[in-house]
């Protein structure tokens, strides 16, 4: 019997909206931004992340990100871990 050890949680946020031009990274209305979820690891928020892009294909302003909240939360995790 091997018991495992669960996997440290590294917190994900996925957006996406409506940008104001094809290069900028600037949404067209804070209000209407699109909040996927939060996942406990990247493998997880980017399966959500691909799914949502996925979805809007058709229209070229529209854009979802994977926002490394752990980073945010414990900036310790952001050198260790390059996801």
């Amino acid at each position: 019997m091997t018991s495992s050890t669960p996997e440290k949680q590294l917190l994900h946020l996925v957006i996406g909206g409506e940008l104001k031009g094809i290069g900028a990274v600037e949404f067209a209305d804070l209000k209407e931004i699109h909040f996927v979820g939060a996942f406990p690891n990247y493998s997880s928020a980017f399966d959500a992340w691909k799914s949502a892009a996925q979805r809007t294909v058709d229209n070229a302003q529209m854009r979802y990100f994977i926002l490394h909240a752990h980073r945010l939360l414990d900036p310790e995790t952001g050198k260790h871990h390059n996801a």
